[in-house]
């Protein structure tokens, strides 16, 4: 038998510098809702569910901040949660979705969606032989998160020396993508379509200066244009810091692209990302659930996105 709810809100987390904005809004509303720290946590199977609702806000990138536990630790509460018929946004399914590039990657390809080729390995030496490596490539990891152990590389033997050389690169699940490398305009940026349900909450040009950490929180890159701050944890690079820029004049065609991708996963929120080469390919290459916001580019439409995502939750309960 459930337990009886004791509150109406549960939101999973790892890092709260990235929660803190939406904490201060379900305060300010007087929502009845709990704070579920995954960095250190323990269940048992007969205690939950105890809500009406669970929003999961946990990050594939939680390994790169020293907290390698958090994703196993999530799947299971969130499987264990599902199973015993609890409500969760962004449960299970979509977080695993989220975890695996080569899962991205494979549901764009049965979309009909551009995307990177990405060749997916265990071992550099099973690439050998292959007739379709093409260089530049970029070196990504399968679980990746806030642009973490992402590396160009221009051969197989610079890719066999950078591996050699570092070893943790394979971690967290000690497999890799080799995937086609996309140039675009760096004074253009690439494009982040935020989605709450199947409605798009706002675009943004993100404009990277070289930068892989793209994360849109004001608590990874400051609205000040300070450089990376301290959450994300991933080291800087010396390159100007990234710049982000509302953008109203979203093609059609690339939202539409977006609500089939956020429709098909089952997506509660999520942040699409996606550029533009210079051959006028518009490529898919990211898909994000835990979707962090930026209250700047949400004003300059006129809202506040914190105030959106709890009216989301809202309806929700």
């Amino acid at each position: 038998m459930a337990n009886v709810p004791t509150t109406d809100l549960v939101v999973l987390y790892e890092n709260e510098a990235w929660q803190r904005p939406l904490f201060d809004v379900l305060d300010q509303r007087g929502i009845s809702y709990a704070k579920y720290d995954l960095k250190s946590a323990a269940f048992g199977g007969h205690e939950v569910p105890n809500a009406r609702l669970y929003f999961n806000q946990a990050s594939p990138s939680a390994y790169v901040r020293g907290r390698s536990r958090v994703v196993p630790y999530t799947l299971a509460l969130l499987r264990n949660l599902e199973i015993q018929g609890a409500k969760v946004l962004n449960g299970y399914d979509v977080f695993a979705f989220e975890l695996s590039k080569s899962a991205q990657i494979a549901q764009l390809n049965e979309l009909g969606i551009d995307h990177p080729r990405s060749i997916m390995f265990n071992d550099v030496e099973a690439l050998s032989g292959r007739d379709d490596l093409v260089f530049p490539a970029m070196l990504k990891p399968e679980q990746g998160g806030s642009g973490a152990r992402m590396h160009k590389v221009d051969s197989l033997e610079e890719l066999r020396s950078l591996l050699d050389g570092q070893p943790g690169l394979w971690e967290p699940d000690q497999l890799l993508l080799l995937q086609e490398y996309l140039p675009h305009d760096p004074e253009v940026g690439i494009v982040r379509m935020e989605f709450l349900g199947s409605e798009l909450l706002y675009a943004m040009r993100v404009v990277t200066h070289g930068r892989y950490n793209l994360c849109p929180s004001e608590a990874c890159n400051p609205a000040d244009g300070g450089g990376e701050g301290e959450a994300c944890a991933i080291p800087a690079v010396e390159a100007e810091p990234v710049e982000f820029y509302p953008f109203q004049e979203l093609p059609a065609e690339a939202l539409e692209a977006g609500k089939k991708i956020v429709e098909s996963a089952k997506m509660d929120v999520a942040g699409i990302e996606y550029l533009e080469t210079p051959d006028s390919r518009r490529v898919f290459y990211d898909i994000n659930a835990n979707s962090n916001l930026r209250r700047p580019i949400g004003e300059a439409f006129g809202f506040d996105p914190f105030e959106r995502v709890a009216d989301f939750l809202e309806r929700s309960l």
